[in-house]
């Protein structure tokens, strides 16, 4: 009905002006045609417009998710540091200039083999001394010990008194004092030219040398470190309450991320509780050994432990990977307010959780996120 009503005003208003009846003829048909076209586009335009103007604001397709909150109970993580349970710091305990070093960093040495020399030539001297004094001594020994033999015949015979065999059976044991201490002092002086040989303690790696050839190596100066790689352990400080759940029977999971070809989380072989708690932090040490065998593993690798603590999801919320929004050093997300348009919040985000991040300010459990930043980019 509306275009049979414009066609006829249009022909009204062709009929107030004297035209020609071919010119006339051709507007009428113009206007026809515009109106026409105008009823068609209104048909299909306003249901898609009116489409887009949902109640709702977010327009189709715009996939939103509620922000949820963590369940009590979650795995909670530590920071941690991999330690050697055996690890020295190979020390001089005499002084004496570094003369050689026969091991560098990252060397692995066995039990007993040599990593140092210091100067010793003032002690071989003072050995070769203590070695003279032992011969000499064992000749006064020897002389002493014949003395004593012929007094005892002579005082057999009655040529001597009581008194002359004392006094020989007195030097003879004198003389046997003087060999012993004189030992004891040669066995001295080689242990403590013995001294001027660094070997290692055990078999292990060396992990640092801290002097050059040419140093002055004094008693308790440190020379070099060294520890076994067959023994590793990893030490976090954990709340006391978490650490007052653990026990053998604790499900643990480790992460070191500087191991090579460890993609899977690994298992401690056992776990120890320091009993002293830091007064400062009110947490304590918890050590996790790690197996033997772990390429890569060393002392200083940065781990994380998973633990069971109580309440560790507790407030904790979060949301899709996919519907964080990175711009510079912003992270955001679309959230979908009431009147159902979204709009751009920042936010602060925590650990990764698989598939989702957790969210450590700028949302509340329970609100609507867009999954799709672009698309919700795109609505006004």
């Amino acid at each position: 009905m509306s275009v049979v009503r414009n066609f006829r005003s249009f022909g009204n208003l062709g009929s107030t002006r004297r035209a020609r009846p071919g010119a006339t003829r051709i507007r009428r048909c113009a206007a026809l045609a515009a109106t026409v076209l105008l009823a068609v586009a209104s048909y299909w335009c306003l249901p898609a417009c009116s489409a887009e103007l949902k109640a709702d604001g977010t327009g189709p397709g715009l996939a939103t998710v509620l922000v949820r909150s963590g369940a009590a109970g979650e795995l909670a993580a530590f920071d941690g540091t991999v330690q050697a349970v055996r690890q020295t710091v190979v020390a001089a305990q005499v002084a004496g200039a570094v003369v050689e070093l026969a091991v560098k960093a990252g060397d692995t040495v066995k039990a007993g083999q040599v990593l140092s020399r210091l100067d010793a030539r003032a002690a071989e001297q003072t050995a070769a001394v203590g070695d003279a004094q032992v011969r000499s001594a064992r000749a006064m020994q020897e002389a002493a010990d014949r003395e004593f033999e012929r007094q005892k015949e002579l005082f057999a015979q009655n040529y001597i008194s009581r008194a002359a065999l004392d006094r020989a059976e007195a030097q003879h044991k004198s003389a046997q004092a003087a060999v012993a201490a004189e030992l004891a002092s040669a066995g001295a002086s080689r242990t403590t030219s013995g001294f001027y040989v660094v070997r290692a303690p055990y078999a292990g790696v060396v992990a640092d040398v801290a002097v050059v050839l040419g140093d002055m190596a004094m008693p308790g100066r440190p020379l070099m470190t060294l520890y076994d790689p067959a023994a590793l352990r990893v030490s976090v400080n954990v709340p006391q309450s978490a650490a007052a759940r653990l026990d053998a029977s604790t499900a643990v999971r480790l992460e070191v991320p500087g191991l090579r070809g460890e993609s899977q989380p690994v298992r401690p072989a056992s776990l120890q509780v320091l009993p002293t708690a830091d007064p400062a932090t009110h947490t304590l040490e918890v050590r996790f050994d790690l197996p033997p065998g772990l390429a890569g593993a060393k002392p200083g690798l940065f781990a994380r432990v998973w633990l069971p603590a109580p309440g560790a999801g507790e407030g904790r919320l979060y949301v899709p990977k996919s519907a964080l929004v990175r711009r510079a050093e912003l992270d955001g997300l679309y959230v979908v307010g009431s009147d159902g348009k979204p709009l751009l919040r920042q936010v602060r985000v925590g650990r990764d959780a698989g598939p989702d991040v957790e969210v450590l300010a700028g949302v509340s459990a329970g609100e609507r996120v867009a999954l799709d930043p672009q698309a919700a980019a795109r609505i006004r």
